[in-house]
């Protein structure tokens, strides 16, 4: 494809990559080396001093390194993950105090770890719980027993440990790691305890070679956190009532735990494997440049690859979702500055019968448009290779024989529930038979909010929606009306007021004797209020 052509299809919004900007003298030029690096090396992240371009994001990206906050552990056979106070600086020059993860491994130490894993992987993890109450960690997205699942059941009291032993049965994805005590995950997630956990197979290593994409590097996970935080830096989780009902949110939004953060890039195809770590906020997800939009690719949702890449302007990510952006950076020239940016919405708290967008004092409306990401171009380098138009193969579970089952989410008095039930560990209101399919329908009343809803043990696929708002048939140019957000398999699915959600959910699993997990709304403050059920997988 000609340079221009190319240019006009990427940029096919109206965006174009002008030479706006400072002069490339004042750029300083990132070559990222990337034939000098093994696959799986992990090349320092690139680090520029700010410029006239960076004042409003003036801190580099933190990124997976070899150690430290973010540092990847491979093939991590044996782990002791530890829950402790730590000191970070997410504020420049201000350590500050927070709760990580901390790891070791080979002489080495790790704040909330990267573990990279390949699919069939054996892992043993002793969890030691040095907080000063109960904790336990829950494997977002994996195919688990419940005893490795991190069910609230089995949270441990501060200075015990509890150990994992389990096979990573799992597509490549971006999966992730995160506290579930009840009524404590929301507080321990606000406060710093999350970590991702990065699975591999043949068809993702296959994406990788074909696009020379390196973790750290090209392939960069974004794990996005709104938080409120005090003079030092430190997030204060104090949330309010009307916080517990809506849901706690920041003032800024923290990427990698780094505040206003650029990512120097060069003329390439970049891999952005976003998460969605906040603990009540929605984000429309979209890049721009310029002012105007720039399209992109979805490569992958929860679950990992998609059959194909799906052209998109923005798609809507909630609390506990994650989605792979793949950004073609060719036609921009050294100099531009793009952003990723959360566009503004419509957040639909309706439970009052109003649209206003939520905001609790000195926080930043939900809904609001948010710049997220600088990205400044710093180089123009030679790059030459074509986006597969085949990336993994996503076989459509039977449903003719599948059990129907209704889940309600609505309110009384103030409480979050699912079919008129809130929370109790002892009791499962929700069995199914193992090696069975359900074909569930997830119904949010029309007075109601959006709500992220979470199914423990399984995958599933997203099958219909109806009575969907008016901003996500915007968006939905999928097969079967969806967003390709929507598509593949998926853990976590976002169900708007009034609208009702159909998801396939295969109960097919290898372990012995009756299996207990759960279903919640991952909106933190509604899971720790009780929008929660246990879900019996029985033998």
């Amino acid at each position: 494809m000609k340079q221009a052509s190319r240019r006009k299809f990427v940029f096919a919004a109206g965006a174009t990559a002008g030479t706006a900007g400072l002069a490339a003298g004042l750029w300083r030029w990132y070559r990222a080396g990337h034939d000098a690096h093994a696959p799986h090396a992990l090349p320092k992240p690139p680090v520029a001093p700010p410029t006239a371009a960076d004042d409003a994001f003036p801190n580099a990206l933190r990124l997976p390194g070899a150690a430290g906050l973010y540092g990847v552990v491979d093939h991590p056979r044996n782990l002791t993950l530890i829950a402790k106070p730590a000191a970070h600086e997410i504020l420049p020059g201000k350590p500050a105090r927070l709760l990580a993860y901390e790891a070791e491994a080979n002489g080495r130490t790790f704040l909330n770890p990267v573990l990279r894993v390949r699919t069939g992987a054996a892992m043993r993890v002793k969890f030691w719980n040095a907080l000063e109450e109960t904790s336990i960690i829950h494997w977002h997205g994996l195919k688990v027993d419940s005893n490795n699942d991190g069910h609230p059941h089995y949270a441990v009291r501060g200075g015990a440990t509890y150990d994992y032993q389990f096979t990573v049965a799992n597509r490549a994805a971006m999966y992730w790691y995160h506290p579930h005590p009840h009524p404590l995950t929301g507080k321990q997630v606000y406060l710093g305890l999350a970590g991702l956990l990065i699975v591999e197979d043949e068809d993702d290593l296959a994406l990788q070679k074909a696009l020379d994409l390196r973790l750290g590097a090209t392939d960069i996970p974004l794990v996005l956190q709104d938080r409120k935080l005090d003079a030092n830096g430190a997030p204060v989780f104090a949330p309010s009532k009307d916080d517990r009902f809506h849901g706690h949110l920041g003032d800024q939004v923290l990427v990698n735990l780094t505040a206003r953060p650029h990512f120097a890039a060069a003329t390439r195809l970049y891999r952005f494997r976003i998460l969605n770590g906040s603990n009540a906020r929605v984000y429309r997800l979209g890049f721009r440049h310029g002012g105007k939009p720039l399209g992109y690719f979805v490569t992958g949702t929860d679950g990992g690859l998609l059959d194909k890449p799906y052209s998109v302007q923005d798609v809507f990510l909630s609390p506990g979702e994650r989605v792979d952006a793949l950004l073609d950076l060719r036609a921009a020239a050294a100099g531009d500055t793009l952003s990723l940016v959360s566009l503004g919405f419509d957040a639909m708290h309706l439970e009052g019968g109003k649209g206003a967008p939520h905001a609790a004092h000195g926080a930043l409306a939900d809904g609001a448009e948010i710049e997220l990401l600088r990205i400044p171009v710093r180089s123009a380098v030679a790059y030459d290779r074509a986006l597969p138009q085949s990336l993994s193969r996503i076989e459509p579970l039977a449903t003719e024989n599948a059990t129907n089952r209704t889940l309600t989410l609505d309110e009384a008095k103030a409480v979050w529930r699912i079919n008129g039930l809130t929370y109790d560990q002892k009791s499962t209101p929700i069995v199914v038979k193992r090696g069975t399919t359900e074909l569930w329908e997830i119904r949010n009343v029309a007075r109601s909010m959006p709500h992220p809803m979470h199914i423990h043990g399984v995958q599933f696929q997203v099958v219909a929606r109806a009575g969907s708002p008016e901003q996500y048939r915007r968006i939905a140019n999928a097969p079967r009306s969806l967003s390709p957000a929507d598509l593949g398999w998926k853990d976590t699915v976002l169900v708007w007021p009034g609208e009702t959600i159909r998801i396939a959910v295969d109960f097919t699993h290898p372990f012995m004797g009756d299996q207990v997990y759960m279903v919640h709304c991952h909106n933190l403050e509604h899971e720790d209020g009780g929008m929660m059920l246990n879900l019996k997988v029985a033998s």
